[in-house]
């Protein structure tokens, strides 16, 4: 379960640089409309929606901007064109790697996600190419001391986790998508301190890579996220420590 830590982790530091903020709202406010156009702008009825508002909560989002947000699918002035899109494609060493993107245009993001595949050593890959060796599931990260991560880590499994892994300052745990609110809930309550929670996409096979391979997997990862209509980036890639490091 290390390799979604991996590229989680380095998104996690960078997600403190004020550019990769600024993005990373933008595209948690597009979540935001796309769960409250499909199921209804009352967190209390729509699992998606409640999510997606605590995700933005979990980022710092404020209240002031997320209540606008919602506003604005009430009012119907936004969200109508916004579609998802999922590609599929292998990064340099073969590795898998599947796209999310929510768009109001499906040609320019088509092509931008082709183009950056293929800039970057990369290759866009037919639907079903690697879609088959990913997992639905609910991953939550903690942070914290390591003896209280530990603690932590027993009490989620408890709660419904079926792994845990605990890395330097953090801890990452995987539920199935169902039990990720139940399992926040007690986590939250047992006083720990969590810093994501998401749906995300977890690799069921892995494939390492040596120094040059991982610098360029890296690199196309980052290019990707780094597009506006992107919302998710998964890969089945593990990383040398040594490339960890640099990239975070």
């Amino acid at each position: 379960m290390s390799l979604h830590s991996h590229w989680s982790q380095i998104k996690r530091q960078k997600g403190a640089n004020d550019a990769k903020r600024a993005q990373l709202f933008t595209k948690l406010i597009r979540e935001i409309t796309v769960a409250a156009r499909d199921g209804g702008a009352n967190v209390d009825f729509n699992p998606r929606l409640r999510l997606a508002v605590q995700r933005a909560k979990d980022a710092t989002m404020t209240n002031e901007v997320i209540d606008r947000a919602l506003k604005k699918v009430v009012g119907g002035d936004t969200g109508n064109d916004l579609v998802e899109i999922q590609y599929e494609g292998y990064g340099p060493g073969g590795t898998a790697i599947l796209v999310v993107a929510l768009t109001d245009n499906r040609n320019r993001t088509s092509n931008e996600v082709k183009s950056m595949f293929s800039h970057q050593g990369g290759n866009i890959g037919e639907v079903g190419s690697v879609n088959w060796i990913f997992d639905r599931k609910g991953v939550l990260v903690l942070e914290g001391e390591q003896s209280d991560l530990e603690i932590y880590g027993l009490t989620a499994i408890d709660s419904g986790a079926e792994d845990v892994t605990l890395l330097d300052g953090a801890m990452e745990m995987y539920a199935a998508p169902q039990d990720l609110e139940k399992l926040r809930e007690s986590l939250s309550e047992a006083g720990a301190k969590v810093v994501s929670a998401e749906i995300s996409m977890m690799p069921k096979t892995t494939v390492e890579l040596d120094e040059k391979l991982a610098i360029q997997n890296v690199r196309l990862l980052e290019k990707l996220d780094d597009l506006d209509d992107v919302q998710q980036v998964h890969s089945n890639a593990t990383f040398p420590e040594a490339v960890l490091q640099e990239a975070s």
